[in-house]
C-alpha cells in the first residue's frame, strides 16, 4: 500500500497533457475550398492545484506508513504470544509428567502398606485412578502443545511446525514500570500517531478542494489553411476559462470540512480507546505479577513441604490416603496456577509493548512527579 501511494504522489505531480486538435472544414457552396486547422492547447492549472494535490497525496502516504507500523507491531505481538503459549504448554507437559511420577511414588507406598496388611486393598484402586487421571492429563497437555506449536509455525507461514521445542524462560519476571511512564509513551502508538497524519491529510484535502474552486484556463494556438495554393496560412490563438457561476466546488469543500470534523472526533475516540487498553493491560500485568510473586515465595514452598510431610506421615501411618491425594491435588493446582499467572504476565507485557511501541524493559522505573 505504501508503494501504491508513492505512485499516487507521482501521478499527482504530473501536469496535464498538451492536446492536439486537427479539423477539416468543407464548405458545400459552389467553388468553395476545404480548410484545415491544426491547434495545440494546454490546460494551465491556477490556485497551486498541482502543489496541493501532491501535498494531499503525500499525507496519504504518511498514513500508509503508520498503518504498516500498526500491522508490524500486531504481527510481532501475536507471534510473541504464540511463543509464550508454546513455552507454557511445554511446561504443562513437564508438570503432568511430574504428577505421574508423583502418583507412581504414592502408588508404590500404598502397595507396600497393602502388602504389609496395614491398609485395605481398596486404597490400591484409589491410587490407580489417580495415576490414570495423571496420565490422561499428559495426553491432554501434549495435544494442547501440538496445537500451540502449529499456531506458532503459522506465524511465519509454515503449515506444520518444523521445530521440536521452544527455548525460553517463563520465570523471567521483571519489575513493572509506573503507569505514568507508560502513558507518556502513548504518542508512539501507531493508532494514535496515524490520527495526527489523518487530520493533516484532511486539512490538505480541504485546501485542495478550495483550490479547485479557482477556474483553470486553457490556451491554444495553431494554423488555419485554405484549400487553395494562393492563400497563405493564418495563425489561430485562443483562450478559454470556465465561469464559476453555478459550480464553485462548494459541495466538495463542505464534504472535506465535515470529514475533518469527523476525523477530530475519531481521534478523541481513539485516544480514549488506547488509554483504556493500556489501563486494562496494566491491571492484567500487575495482577499476574503479584500472583507470581506470592505463589513463588509463599504458596508453592508451603504446598511442597505439606505434601512431603503428609506423604511421609502416610508411610508411617499418621495420615490417611485421602490426605495424601488431597495434598497431591493441591500441589498440582498451585503449580498450574503459577504457570497460568506467568503466562498471563508475559502476554500482558506483550500487549503493553504493542500499545506503547516499545519494549517494557527499556521504560525507566522512575515515577514522574505530577506526570512531568
Amino acid at each position: 500500500e505504501g508503494r501504491a501511494r508513492e505512485a499516487a504522489i507521482l501521478q499527482a505531480g504530473l501536469i496535464p497533457n498538451v492536446e492536439l486538435k486537427a479539423a477539416t472544414t468543407e464548405d458545400l457552396g459552389v467553388g468553395a475550398q476545404a480548410q484545415q486547422s491544426v491547434q495545440l492547447s494546454q490546460l494551465i492549472e491556477l490556485g497551486e492545484k498541482r502543489t496541493k494535490r501532491v501535498q494531499a497525496a503525500s499525507k496519504t502516504y504518511a498514513l500508509a506508513g503508520w498503518d504498516y507500523e500498526a500491522k508490524r507491531l500486531k504481527v510481532i505481538t501475536e507471534t510473541y504470544q504464540a511463543f509464550i503459549d508454546v513455552l507454557s504448554a511445554q511446561k504443562r507437559v513437564s508438570m503432568a509428567e511430574d504428577m505421574v511420577r508423583l502418583a507412581e511414588q504414592v502408588g508404590s507406598i500404598v502397595s507396600n502398606r497393602v502388602e504389609a496388611g496395614k491398609v485395605s486393598p481398596v486404597e490400591n484402586s484409589k491410587t490407580d485412578i489417580a495415576l490414570s487421571l495423571a496420565r490422561m492429563e499428559i495426553e491432554r497437555a501434549k495435544r494442547e502443545l501440538e496445537a500451540n506449536r502449529t499456531r506458532l509455525a503459522g506465524a511465519w507461514g509454515n503449515a506444520k511446525p518444523l521445530f521440536t521445542s521452544a527455548n525460553g524462560d517463563l520465570d523471567a519476571i521483571l519489575p513493572i514500570p509506573p503507569f505514568d511512564q507508560l502513558t507518556i509513551r502513548l504518542s508512539q502508538n501507531p493508532e494514535l500517531a496515524r490520527w495526527s497524519a489523518e487530520i493533516s491529510q484532511r486539512q490538505a484535502q480541504i485546501a485542495l478542494e478550495e483550490a479547485k474552486a479557482i477556474p483553470n484556463i486553457t490556451v491554444s494556438g495553431g494554423y488555419l489553411t485554405s484549400g487553395t495554393v494562393s492563400n497563405s496560412p493564418a495563425f489561430i490563438a485562443g483562450l478559454s476559462i470556465p465561469l464559476p457561476i453555478f459550480d464553485k466546488n462548494q459541495g466538495n469543500i463542505q464534504e472535506a470540512r465535515h470529514r475533518l470534523s469527523k476525523g477530530e472526533e475519531e481521534k478523541k475516540a481513539a485516544e480514549t480507546r488506547v488509554n483504556n487498553l493500556l489501563s486494562q493491560a496494566y491491571r492484567a500485568v500487575s495482577t499476574a505479577h503479584a500472583e507470581v510473586a506470592t505463589l513463588k515465595s509463599k504458596i508453592l514452598p508451603r504446598t511442597q513441604s505439606t505434601f512431603d510431610a503428609i506423604n511421609e506421615g502416610y508411610r508411617l501411618g499418621k495420615f490417611s490416603l485421602m490426605d495424601v491425594l488431597d495434598a497431591q491435588r493441591t500441589i498440582f493446582d498451585a503449580k498450574t496456577r503459577y504457570l497460568q499467572a506467568m503466562t498471563a504476565y508475559h502476554k500482558a507485557v506483550a500487549d503493553i509493548e504493542q500499545i506503547i511501541g516499545e519494549r517494557l524493559d527499556t521504560v525507566p522505573m522512575i515515577k514522574n512527579d505530577k506526570g512531568s
